[in-house]
């Protein structure tokens, strides 16, 4: 087989695919899925297995063939590739929009939900089809054939707009570099940040040191840099990415406008109110005022910590930095600079005791102390050198999944973290097909022959998006369309992985995942009980800002006054909700890639949301914690295990007996009372 898209018995041939040979092999995939399709809606009787099956398969093949494309054109993002991607996107979305909006595929799920054989269906088929039927009404099947043919227009629209808001931003910061040759500029700056931007200059030919807006750089330089107007200059160059100020062609402002209209115009093409009403259909939250209602009541609860939390950083800065005018490019530093006063302890020290080794012996020991399963290293063609591959097997050393691990930021690369699915479980006739996952982190990599260090802010992210891989490769279930993640609730998806991010905070755990990079010994326990009190400072700064962006979200898509601009709209938020203004030219709806090219446009809030949810889980383990284990099995079963095979509360009923509770998300929080 030539081309190794088109080979999907087993993993993705990383290694040898090219730019050319996405057209062909999508287009093939195309081919049999749209076969496959015009067999299903002929077919007569339908039944499980000649209906539902085929149509999986073919859809299936087409879904992992454009999701390694998907995957390549995020981590190593060329010009051919991204003309590659670009070129077949349109088509891949059509499709995709075109299968919910099938009216003759509508009828057959009736049929099929009207069929003698429904009643001997498991409840796991039976959520498919109610599945099924609920997400044809919403992908437009019911619409008369001039609404559907625009519907589909819409959605492949909003594909090409999502995938080139991305692609601006990923121009845009890559294109910054910021070179700098005076050494007292670069005060306070931690030695592996200017080793790699020494790295950076010699690479470019250049004296001196190369900054860039990559995550690790900019962070370091916003926290530790005592220069002031470093800081400025690299926080205006940020904020200002994708926007109005830099190319015309990487511009941001001009899309978001039509992503919001498109969205809007598509939910009234359903005869919803707005893009939030529509979006909230499949989810967890009932309305969007319900959303709204539980944005304002977790605002009210944190606003006066917030507060508290901004006075007391101006007073610190003003008093023993001698900056009266706090900015936001001197919020991070401060902040450093206040719990080090406070605490006694800095993230620069703490970072040398996070070694990329034992953090990942620790984050497995996690898995392992959990649910009795082990991580070991596995062979597989990856797309970087860095990528390393794993395997998880339980105590029979049967095989559970596998997954990649991307961890390094570099040109070419999406910023931020996630993990995405590059093949799901399915039980076909030849055996169980097992979960495979990408988890992908932005961490700077190791210099001078020394390992990556972490922040413990880096920990918590890995465990973060491990706990998403865990949701996918610890499902039980065996059909595909509420295998895994599949069906889950959008607001129900971030509780793996918030809950995952707890166990950073636990002594014998982070004990275990430490050896000083230097040194090799353990972090010490006086400095484990400063971070520990540490743990909820300015819990209030931080809380009301990701309510900022949750409240945003939701109003853009739901309650955006005729003629109000959206930059105002944040504004008017900032009024209610914000303890930080950030400058008149910051422009961070062209950087929110969220909501306008991921998968959170009227969701963004689901992580206060799951994070309700993932506190209240993680209390089971604190309420018994000599039963950890026995816990642990029991989270997989009851929420894990199940996927998208029965509603998210059900899942948490049966793991906590009884409705979430707000309690343990203000207690961990530190907004207790």
């Amino acid at each position: 087989m030539t081309n190794p898209l088109l080979d999907l018995s087993g993993l993705p041939r990383f290694a040898e695919i090219q730019p050319d040979h996405v057209a062909p092999a999508i287009d093939t995939l195309l081919d049999e899925a749209r076969a496959a399709v015009r067999h299903a809606e002929q077919l007569d009787p339908v039944s499980w297995e000649t209906f539902i099956n085929p149509l999986d398969d073919a859809i299936e093949k087409l879904s992992r063939a454009w999701g390694a494309v998907g995957h390549l054109h995020a981590v190593i993002n060329t010009p051919a590739l991204r003309e590659a991607y670009n070129a077949r996107l349109s088509a891949v979305s059509e499709f995709y929009a075109s299968l919910g909006q099938n009216l003759a595929l509508f009828r057959q799920y009736k049929r099929l939900a009207d069929s003698a054989e429904y009643a001997s269906y498991s409840p796991t088929r039976k959520k498919v089809i109610a599945n099924a039927l609920r997400d044809f009404r919403l992908g437009g099947a019911e619409l008369d054939d001039a609404a559907k043919q625009r519907f589909s227009a819409i959605k492949a629209e909003l594909a090409t707009l999502a995938a080139r808001f991305e692609q601006n931003l990923l121009d845009a910061t890559d294109a910054y570099s910021l070179d700098v040759t005076d050494e007292a500029t670069l005060a306070g700056l931690p030695d592996y940040t200017l080793a790699a931007c020494r790295a950076a200059a010699e690479k470019a030919g250049i004296a001196g040191y190369r900054f860039s807006l990559q995550m690790p750089i900019y962070l370091a330089v916003q926290t530790y840099a005592d220069n002031r107007n470093l800081r400025a200059q690299l926080y205006r160059a940020y904020h200002t990415r994708a926007a109005e100020f830099g190319p015309a062609d990487w511009d941001n402002t001009g899309l978001i406008e039509k992503i919001l209209a498109l969205r809007a115009e598509m939910a009234q093409l359903l005869g919803f109110a707005s893009y939030a009403a529509y979006s909230v259909e499949a989810k967890m939250a009932d309305s969007p005022e319900t959303v709204l209602g539980f944005l304002r009541d977790l605002a009210s609860r944190a606003l006066p910590h917030a507060r508290k939390d901004r006075s007391a950083l101006e007073a610190f800065a003003r008093d023993e930095l001698g900056i009266v005018d706090l900015q936001a490019w001197d919020l991070a530093y401060a902040s450093e600079k206040l719990k080090q006063a406070r605490y006694s302890f800095s993230e620069q020290e703490v970072k040398q005791y996070f070694t990329e080794p034992k953090v990942l012996a620790g984050l497995f020991g996690v898995i392992e102390s959990l649910y009795g399963l082990r991580a070991e290293p596995d062979q597989a063609p990856v797309w970087h050198p860095d990528v390393r591959f794993y395997k998880l097997v339980d105590a029979q050393n049967q095989l559970v999944g596998q997954f990649y691990l991307d961890l390094y930021a570099r040109e070419g690369k999406r910023g931020g973290a996630w993990m995405d699915d590059a093949r799901n479980r399915r039980v076909r006739p030849q055996g169980t097909q097992t979960p495979v996952t990408y988890l992908t982190c932005n961490f700077g990599a190791g210099m001078g022959g020394k390992p990556a260090t972490f922040s413990h802010d880096e920990v918590i992210t890995l465990f973060h998006e491990m706990g998403h891989g865990l949701h996918l490769l610890l499902t039980q279930v065996d059909e595909y369309d509420v295998a895994g993640l599949n069906g889950v609730e959008w607001d129900a998806v971030e509780l793996p992985s918030q809950f995952m991010e707890n166990f950073c905070w636990e002594w014998d755990r982070v004990q275990a995942m430490t050896a000083h990079v230097d040194s090799g010994e353990p972090l010490p326990r006086a400095l484990w009980d400063k971070m520990l009190a540490a743990k909820h400072y300015q819990a209030g700064m931080g809380t009301v800002r990701q309510l900022e962006f949750g409240l945003f979200d939701m109003i853009l898509h739901h309650q955006r006054p005729e003629g109000v601009s959206v930059l105002n709209v944040l504004e008017q938020i900032r009024d209610e909700v914000a303890v930080n203004r950030p400058p008149e030219w910051n422009r961070f709806p062209n950087l929110f890639s969220h909501i306008f090219a991921g998968g959170y446009a009227a969701g963004y809030y689901s992580y206060k949301w799951a994070e309700v949810l993932s506190a209240d889980a993680y209390a089971a383990f604190e309420e018994a914690p000599e039963a950890a284990a026995e816990t642990g099995r029991r989270f997989w079963r009851e929420v894990l295990a199940r996927g998208g095979s029965r509603p998210a509360m059900e899942n948490f009923r049966a793991f906590r007996g009884r409705e979430p509770r707000i309690d343990a998300l203000l207690r961990h929080s530190g907004m207790a009372g």
